[in-house]
């Protein structure tokens, strides 16, 4: 680990790192055979891996455990839960429920479109004007030493369009420090025809610099 990683570490939570990378929603081989087998809980004082409720209740009592929630096959937080332990300044939030909540780590979406006025400022997903990144996967490497200094260099050369910026930015090591955070998701159960044909609504602005994601 180098110098700038070692500064940028001492900037974050001990268990921020292993939660990005840890893999969710698979079946506890403790509790198997019991009916809330679901690993969706996280220890954030032992950081020992995702953790069905019976683990949490059985082993971690007392102790500091956020629930993960899904969206869209995708890793999500309430951010009533994890704004008590970390600062998500920034990061884009979305209406889920009635819930509001985050992205633990970035989603792949096809360059944004013409008219869109804000992106991530990591992986240039389409955003809300008043937020700079998608996910907290994406603030951590946004804010490190290193990125940066990237940015800054990039800037200085003047002659880049906002194009290529932007394509530089999101591409390189900047990509694979993103991709160590994204855990591999686990298979999922099998759905019938007709829930998976099943649309979803289209998204609308929340009135607390939201997005609100209505499912049908």
């Amino acid at each position: 680990m180098g110098v700038d990683e070692e500064v940028d570490d001492k900037e974050w939570p001990s268990w921020l790192r292993p939660l990005l990378r840890t893999s969710f929603f698979g079946q506890c081989s403790v509790h198997a055979n019991a009916h809330k087998s679901e690993c969706n809980m996280y220890c954030l004082d032992c950081m020992n891996g995702a953790l069905c409720s019976l683990c949490l209740l059985t082993f971690h009592t007392h102790h500091r455990a956020i629930q993960i929630r899904r969206s869209s096959y995708h890793d999500v937080i309430r951010v009533s839960e994890i704004q008590k332990f970390l600062d998500i300044a920034g990061v884009q939030t979305y209406i889920i429920n009635s819930a509001k909540i985050v992205f633990l780590n970035e989603r792949p979406q096809p360059r944004p479109g013409k008219g869109v006025t804000n992106t991530c400022q990591v992986c240039q997903r389409s955003l809300l004007d008043s937020f700079s990144y998608c996910s907290l996967g994406c603030k951590i490497v946004g804010t490190s030493n290193n990125f940066k200094k990237k940015r800054m260099c990039m800037g200085m050369g003047g002659s880049d369009s906002e194009e290529s910026m932007n394509i530089g930015v999101g591409s390189g090591r900047v990509k694979d420090r993103i991709r160590n955070f994204t855990p591999s998701t686990p298979p999922q159960a099998a759905v019938n025809y007709r829930s998976a044909k099943r649309r979803k609504g289209v998204p609308h602005r929340a009135p607390m610099g939201g997005l609100t994601l209505q499912y049908w």
